[in-house]
């Protein structure tokens, strides 16, 4: 089944860049630590699995997870690059990126720990809000050029 695509919306420019920067808006929550930034970009229903695959629910449950990742582990600084953003509906979009991170005192990414990062924004009244949100390694098993050419790409981001 096709999803439904509003042709009006496909295209809106001031949609697309709110999507792009409520993208932007999270990774940048996450490289200052901070919390309760990261959290409510999301719907409160709304839904995160984790680089190691953990299904969280709900701003409370990401929040708790949230503070105890920062509690308890060093994290490093996301550098990302926004491949799509295609509505499903006027009011419902999905954005795809990959991302690399760059480790606390370093100055290159850790291709080690390269994403492939899937968002899916809802209009809620005036803003868009995060409904899920997932960070998948990128291993490419078996395609050893795939990665090494996602950290280049990656790497090109960096300042």
């Amino acid at each position: 089944m096709t999803p439904h695509r509003s042709r009006s919306r496909d295209t809106s420019f001031p949609d697309q860049m709110a999507i792009r920067a409520l993208h932007a808006k999270l990774l940048s929550a996450w490289n200052r630590r901070d919390t309760e930034a990261f959290v409510g970009l999301f719907l409160e229903d709304g839904s995160l699995v984790g680089f190691d695959g953990s299904p969280l629910d709900g701003r409370a449950e990401i929040a708790d997870h949230l503070r105890q990742v920062f509690a308890d582990h060093v994290t490093s600084a996301y550098v990302a690059k926004v491949r799509e953003v295609r509505f499903l509906t006027p009011d419902s979009a999905l954005l795809r990126a990959v991302a690399g991170m760059v480790p606390p005192g370093k100055t290159d990414i850790n291709p080690a720990v390269n994403t492939i990062q899937a968002l899916v924004a809802v209009r809620q009244g005036d803003h868009w809000r995060i409904a899920l949100y997932q960070n998948t390694p990128a291993q490419f098993h078996g395609r050893p050029e795939a990665a090494d050419q996602l950290t280049e790409e990656l790497r090109s981001l960096l300042p």
